[in-house]
């Protein structure tokens, strides 16, 4: 596999998901079919036997052999090789992050070294975003009718209140679900067809925010799944995904891509339904002056 140097760590230059969208137009139709398989189950759906997969996706074993081969890979052995260490980056510990970035990292400034994570990070997210998909998304969080709800696990749920607290500004009917897992059943029954729902959910993954998806999709409810190139489990339910990259020389992952595309994703809602936004600004503002809200400038 090809790869690059970052923080003095060899990496994948490619993840297997972003090579399989990729590779999609020059392949064979049973090959796009086994494709589109293991990306709707991925990453578990090749984690198992060669049989096991041709069976799944009803194509023969040969046909998983050359796909595997249309992607670089030796065969399907090496190709399982690569998904597997994708894995194992998706459950990594925090401690066991901090001594991967502690050993062997280039002897500069952590600041440097932190600035260059985060711009690799938004160059490859914002790259990789099919547009398609973010306009999708955005139209739906610009359709009056349906109610938005967001939530977040225990450390994405701050990403999810920012979210809602600015998407208050530009339409009615938001609603942030409670960090509390125990306050969601009650959330449930509030949530009905046609609904939005937005999930904030990066490695490792919470089982109550993978339930939680299941459940609300079950309803009938429309999920937009924002999370890391890893892609958590609750992609199976999701309506439309938007992965970022992540990875930062740090115990922890980093959220700005996170901040940076729930910011763009505003901007986006925003313009599509600027003038109930403008009116409703104007009488926000109205507001904040009438109730002396913010100090004023000297």
């Amino acid at each position: 596999m090809v790869g690059f140097w970052g923080f003095g760590v060899m990496v994948d230059a490619i993840p297997v998901d972003e090579q399989l969208r990729a590779a999609l137009q020059g392949l064979t139709r049973a090959e796009r079919q086994l494709a589109a398989h293991i990306l709707s189950h991925y990453p578990v759906a090749a984690l198992g036997s060669i049989t096991q997969l041709a069976k799944a996706a009803l194509v023969s074993t040969p046909t998983v052999v050359r796909l595997a081969q249309k992607l670089g890979y030796k065969g399907y052995p090496d190709f399982q090789n690569s998904l597997r260490g994708e894995v194992e980056a998706m459950l990594v510990s925090p401690i066991a992050k901090h001594d991967r970035w502690a050993t062997g990292v280039p002897k500069s400034h952590v600041l440097n070294l932190f600035a260059d994570a985060v711009m690799a990070n938004l160059q490859a997210t914002f790259g990789q975003i099919d547009h398609a998909e973010f306009d999708a998304a955005a139209k739906l969080l610009a359709t009056a009718d349906r109610h938005v709800f967001a939530m977040g696990g225990r450390i994405t749920h701050s990403m999810a209140d920012y979210f809602t607290s600015l998407l208050k500004v530009v339409r009615s009917d938001v609603t942030l679900l409670s960090d509390s897992s125990s306050t969601w059943p009650t959330a449930l029954i509030d949530l009905k067809p046609g609904d939005v729902l937005v999930v904030f959910d990066i490695r490792r993954y919470e089982n109550a925010v993978l339930q939680f998806a299941e459940i609300a999709r079950e309803q009938g409810a429309e999920i937009i799944l924002i999370t890391d190139r890893w892609v958590s489990p609750a992609v199976q339910h999701a309506t439309y995904t938007l992965a970022c990259h992540t990875e930062a020389p740090s115990a922890w992952d980093s959220n700005v891509t996170l901040m940076v595309l729930v910011e763009t994703l505003l901007a986006a809602v925003q313009d599509l339904q600027w003038d109930a936004t403008e009116k409703r600004m104007k009488r926000l503002e109205e507001l904040y002056t009438r109730t002396r809200f913010f100090r004023r400038s000297r």
